[in-house]
């Protein structure tokens, strides 16, 4: 699969990490975010992952900002993108389950390291529950 990652200053360290890791198994990458801890704006990152996201470029995305809140504002303006914030397992689990999102958002401050590659892996491992959630799904164009 190829996955886009994008961060900003927060997530320079967990997004390194998680392109080796998802390259250890066997995935694609494609790197839209920041190399570095400087100030930066998490915008300038999201919008460029949602437009590979939506033009099919990438099959699923990653963000990772200081709470993820930023990075899934910005990322959900689009209308081909459907961003779930998760902070734990269950979420991650959740958000691909019951909304079928196509970019898993991490907050770097408030999650470890450990429990970013267990969110990666659960959401990418869950599939889309469909019934009433995609009914759902489909009332959220405007």
């Amino acid at each position: 699969m190829t996955i886009g990652i994008c961060n900003d200053h927060a997530g320079v360290e967990y997004k390194q990490k998680l392109v080796a890791y998802l390259k250890r198994k066997g995935h694609q990458v494609v790197d839209f975010g920041t190399g570095t801890t400087e100030s930066c704006d998490y915008s300038d990152f999201a919008h460029p992952l949602a437009n590979a996201v939506e033009k099919g470029e990438v099959e699923k995305g990653i963000a990772i900002c200081g709470t993820g809140n930023g990075m899934a504002i910005t990322l959900n303006k689009h209308q081909g993108i459907r961003a779930g914030l998760a902070w734990n397992t269950a979420v991650a689990h959740l958000v691909a389950e019951h909304n079928n999102a196509n970019v898993l958002v991490m907050p770097a401050r408030f999650a470890s390291y450990r429990m970013a590659v267990s969110m990666v892996r659960e959401w990418l491992a869950t599939p889309f529950a469909g019934g009433r959630h995609q009914r759902r799904i489909d009332k959220i164009p405007l």
